[in-house]
């Protein structure tokens, strides 16, 4: 018998990434499980966590990885990155190099990742107002110049924690629903000779329940994986 967190129309995988110290792993636990550890330490590899939400009353289950910004993780982090759906690239207000260093990660991000991902960027520790480095325009400013959404958090006190991550999964949830409508209306036009295999078509053609039921690892469309790690995106 499936428990209650197995229950969802959508999983998607979604990364932090970004300098050690920034307060990833805060963010995390402050969406997950709204806790926040003010002694956390550095994450050592790779640690996730997960959450669901619901979207156009559609149950999206939030697979968050939450990856070092140490250096000496890098060569390990890097293949998180695969199937990745959404990204937040986190830096913090109070430290302007974590802010310069978003564009290495943001690099990083775009060498190893989905071409198509969802990404934003965040200023945490926006409760340090007294030692902002990093002024919330410039900020805006690269995030518009580079495609991103733009936003200011503080895992301290909860601010927008929110708002970041229901505003990622719903811009995801979005490009996945637009892109299965515009498979099914291509759907009642005569078939070509072959289709590319993927997750999303082989989910419409099984139907939700053998969705259920696939062996595939790694398809974050409609359905419940047997596992929960996630495969390339459906983009």
């Amino acid at each position: 018998m499936r428990g209650k967190d197995d229950e969802y129309d959508y999983l998607f995988k979604v990364v932090l990434i970004g300098d050690s110290g920034v307060g990833k792993s805060n963010l995390l636990s402050r969406f997950t499980r709204n806790e926040f550890n003010l002694e956390s330490k550095s994450t050592i590899g790779v640690e996730f966590a997960t959450r669901s939400i619901q979207v156009d009353n559609k149950t999206v289950k939030a697979q968050i990885w939450d990856t070092a910004g140490q250096e000496r993780y890098r060569a390990i982090t890097s293949a998180y990155y695969r199937g990745a759906v959404g990204a937040l690239l986190v830096y913090d207000i109070a430290k302007y190099l974590t802010y310069e260093n978003a564009e290495r990660w943001l690099k990083e991000l775009q060498d190893h990742a989905d071409a198509n991902i969802v990404i934003m960027l965040v200023g945490n520790k926006s409760d340090l107002r007294h030692l902002r480095a990093v002024p919330t325009d410039e900020a805006r400013s690269f995030a518009e110049k580079n495609g991103l959404s733009f936003l200011e958090t503080s895992a301290l006190d909860s601010t927008n924690v929110e708002t970041a991550f229901h505003s990622i999964l719903s811009e995801i949830y979005r490009i996945v629903s637009q892109r299965q409508m515009a498979g099914q209306s291509r759907s009642s036009a005569p078939p070509p000779p072959s289709s590319p295999s993927g997750c999303c078509p082989r989910s419409r053609r099984a139907g939700r329940r053998r969705a259920a039921r696939t062996s595939d690892p790694g398809c974050p469309c409609p359905g419940t994986p047997s596992t929960q790690h996630v495969g390339p995106s459906c983009f």
